[in-house]
């Protein structure tokens, strides 16, 4: 392990570009996003190489062309961001998604019937969207929200998420809350290497990012995947 933050941040930085990038989701979800805004947020995904960039489900089909042959994935939510949709209109909006060009989706888990320990019903829910995402070739990530929920929640949720058969656990909708260290740290030990991890929620900078992906983060989605990775460039060069 990093006796220090500085050496935890020097090891991270030490990561080549290309695999840094690919940590990163590229993400627009503001509900004022624009379509220059769209653009923009996609060409800087491109630029940078980065693992996915996210969109709004109307920007879906036009960000697809953008990013078309640039290999990073053109990614889109459903039932964001409070998951309380029915599993049948769950399923309609991911094969729509799919239709529209999607090659990664992050869903959010009906947390409300979480809560309710109908854990059964919720598995189901994931385990039918998980079935027609990879059937399509695409990849499923599953939005527990851990600001939601308390630490054997969060354990719980993810070893469900995990055996359903999706491909990430992702932490949060960035609505309710800032994804936690902790809360990274205790998906690691509770799925092992069973499913990657997807860490969400006001990541603004390296250190944070950093830390995340230390504690086991396979992605990172943030607004702000540019400044993350121009500041992961100035550690880079600065511990040469």
């Amino acid at each position: 392990m990093y006796a220090t933050l500085g050496e935890l941040i020097q090891s991270i930085a030490g990561l080549r570009p290309e695999d840094f990038a690919k940590k990163i989701d590229h993400t627009i979800l503001k509900p004022d996003a624009t379509y220059s805004d769209v653009k923009r947020v996609c060409d800087e995904a491109i630029k940078y190489g980065f693992a996915a960039c996210v969109v709004p489900p109307c920007w879906l089909k036009i960000a697809s062309r953008i990013l078309e042959g640039s290999g990073v994935k053109a990614c889109t939510v459903v039932a964001f961001p409070l998951g309380f949709e029915d599993t049948d209109v769950k399923i309609q909006m991911v094969k729509k998604a799919l239709e529209n060009g999607a090659e990664e989706i992050d869903v959010v888990m009906n947390v409300s019937e979480f809560k309710t320990k109908r854990y059964d019903s919720v598995f189901s829910e994931i385990s039918k969207l998980s079935e027609i995402v990879h059937r399509n070739g695409a990849l499923i990530k599953v939005i527990i929200e851990t600001a939601l929920l308390g630490e054997e929640e969060i354990i719980k949720a993810a070893q469900l998420v995990a055996d359903a058969g999706a491909d990430f656990v992702k932490t949060n909708t960035g609505i309710l809350g800032k994804v936690r260290p902790h809360d990274v740290f205790i998906i690691r030990k509770a799925v092992g290497d069973k499913v990657k991890i997807k860490a969400a929620g006001g990541i603004r900078n390296f250190v944070d990012a950093a830390i995340l992906i230390a504690l086991g983060a396979d992605r990172l989605g943030s607004s702000s995947g540019d400044k993350i990775f121009e500041e992961y460039m100035y550690f880079r060069r600065k511990n040469k």
